[in-house]
C-alpha cells in the first residue's frame, strides 16, 4: 500500500509518523517547500509554542473557537501530556512556561523539526520536498492521482492525507491548496476568514498609547458576553495587539465589520474589579493626593499616556486639583477605565496566524480522520474546520489530528 501525504507541516509530518509506526506502507510525504516545518519554526517567535500545559481536556478543548466538539476522540488519543512525552521521548527537553505554554527548552523550534527529519527516513518514509501538487483525482479503480511539479506523469496512490494548513502565513506555503483539493474530492469547504490578527480601530487617539501593554485585560465585542475574553493586552499604532486581541478576533471570525460599519468594542482595564470598588480605590487616592492635579493621581492607577487620555476622551481638565473632582466625575471615569468604548473595524491584513474556516467537518469521521464521502481520503490540522487560540492549540490539533490520520490510513 502506499499513502501519499499532501503537506510537511505539523499535521502532515506526525501522519508519516503515525502511520510508519502502524504498518508496512510506502509512505511520501509532499512538500511545496525546500524543507518540511517552515510554519512550525515561526510559531512562538521562532520557539515553538508546541502544545499547552493544561491537562483537562474539556478545558483544553474550550480553547477552540471551531471544531473542539469535533476534536473530542482525536485530543483524547493523543492529549498535551502524551505529545509533551512524544517529543521528550524522542530526544527534546521541554518547558512548561507560567502561562501553560510550552516550549523546548532550547527555546528553538529546530529542534522540533529535527524530530521528524530523522524519523521520517528511507525506508520508513520519503520525504518529496521543493515538489508543487497542481491537482487531485479519484482514479476508477479507488486510487488517487497527484499530479506534481516534478513529474511528468501523476504519483498513484492507494491512500490519501490532506495535511496542507490553511492560508495564514502564506509565506510559508500555506497558500490554501488544500481546500482545492478537497473541493476536487467531492468536500464542501466553508467560509475562510483570518483568525488570531491584530485588530484595527477607528479611534485616533489608543495610537498616543502604542506600545502600552496590560497583563490582564477584558475585552467585549458587541455587548456579547460570547464575544469576550481575558489576557494580556498591548496598543498599537492602528489598534489593539497581544493574546486578548487575538482570541477576541477568533471569536469574530466571521463577523463582518469595516470602517464602514465598525463592530462595538469595550475595553475593561480593571476586570477584577466592580465599578464601585474601581471608584473607592480611585476615591482613596484623590482623598490622599487632594493637592495634585487630576491627572497626576490618576496617573498613579493607570500609565501617564493612559491618564491623559482619559482626561482627555472624558472632557475633564487634567490640571484641576484633585480635591475639586465631583463623585460624578469619579464615577465616570470608573465607568470609562471599566468599559473603554472602541470600534473595530478591519483585521491586521497579512499578519493572521490561522484560518478559521476550512473542511467541513461533519464530512468527516472524528474518530478516523477518514473522509465521509470519499473513501481512502484522510484529512488532518488546519485544512480542517478547527481553529484554536493562542497557547499552543494549534499545533496540538495539528499532532492529535495528524496522528489519528496516519493511524487509520495505514491500517488495510
Amino acid at each position: 500500500m502506499h499513502i501519499a501525504i499532501i503537506g510537511g507541516g505539523a499535521a502532515g509530518l506526525m501522519a508519516a509518523v503515525a502511520a510508519s509506526e502502524t504498518g508496512d506502507a510506502d509512505i511520501t510525504v509532499i512538500e511545496r517547500n525546500v524543507a518540511p516545518g517552515r510554519k512550525i519554526l515561526l510559531t512562538g517567535g521562532g520557539r515553538c509554542n508546541l502544545t499547552t500545559g493544561l491537562s483537562d481536556v474539556r478545558e483544553i478543548l474550550s480553547r477552540y473557537p471551531r471544531g473542539g466538539r469535533f476534536l473530542s476522540s482525536a485530543m483524547r488519543r493523543f492529549p498535551p501530556a502524551a505529545v509533551r512525552d512524544w517529543f521528550e521521548g524522542h530526544g527534546v527537553p521541554l518547558k512548561t512556561e507560567a502561562d501553560n505554554r510550552v516550549f523546548p527548552r532550547s527555546n528553538d523550534g529546530h529542534d522540533v523539526v529535527g524530530v521528524f527529519e530523522r524519523l521520517l527516513v528511507p525506508p520508513r518514509a520519503r520525504l518529496m520536498t521543493g515538489t508543487s501538487v497542481s491537482g487531485v483525482s479519484r482514479q476508477s479503480d479507488g486510487q488517487f492521482a497527484i499530479l506534481l511539479s516534478r513529474r511528468v506523469h501523476p504519483l498513484l496512490v492507494d491512500r490519501l492525507i490532506i495535511a496542507t494548513g490553511g492560508q495564514a502565513y502564506r509565506q510559508t506555503g500555506s497558500t490554501g491548496d488544500g481546500y482545492a483539493f478537497a473541493s476536487a474530492l467531492g468536500h464542501t469547504v466553508t467560509k475562510l476568514a483570518p483568525s488570531l490578527s491584530g485588530l484595527t480601530i477607528a479611534e485616533r487617539w489608543p495610537a498616543e498609547l502604542s506600545g502600552l501593554s496590560f497583563t490582564r485585560v477584558r475585552l467585549t465585542a458587541d455587548r456579547d458576553r460570547r464575544l469576550s475574553w481575558l489576557g494580556p493586552l498591548v496598543f498599537t499604532h492602528q489598534g489593539l495587539s497581544g493574546p486578548v486581541a487575538f482570541a477576541l478576533s477568533a471569536l469574530v471570525a466571521h463577523h463582518h465589520f469595516d470602517s464602514i460599519q465598525p463592530l462595538a468594542l469595550n475595553v475593561d482595564l480593571f476586570p477584577d474589579l466592580s465599578r464601585e470598588e474601581l471608584t473607592g480605590r480611585l476615591t482613596d487616592l484623590l482623598a490622599k493626593n487632594a493637592r495634585h492635579s487630576f491627572r497626576n493621581v490618576l496617573s498613579e492607577l493607570v500609565p501617564k499616556r493612559l491618564a491623559a487620555a482619559a482626561c482627555e476622551c472624558l472632557k475633564l481638565d487634567p490640571n484641576r486639583k484633585a480635591a475639586e473632582a465631583s463623585r460624578r466625575e469619579l464615577r465616570q471615569t470608573a465607568d470609562w477605565l471599566k468599559s473603554i468604548p472602541l470600534h473595530l473595524t478591519g483585521r491586521r491584513a497579512g499578519e493572521e496566524f490561522v484560518t478559521a474556516g476550512g473542511v467541513e467537518l461533519s464530512e468527516v469521521n472524528p474518530s478516523t480522520m477518514e473522509s465521509k464521502v470519499c473513501p481512502g481520503l484522510f484529512l488532518a490540522g488546519e485544512v480542517l474546520d478547527i481553529d484554536g487560540l493562542t497557547g499552543g492549540f494549534n499545533l496540538q490539533a495539528a499532532w492529535c489530528t495528524g496522528r489519528l490520520a496516519g493511524e487509520n490510513a495505514a491500517r488495510r
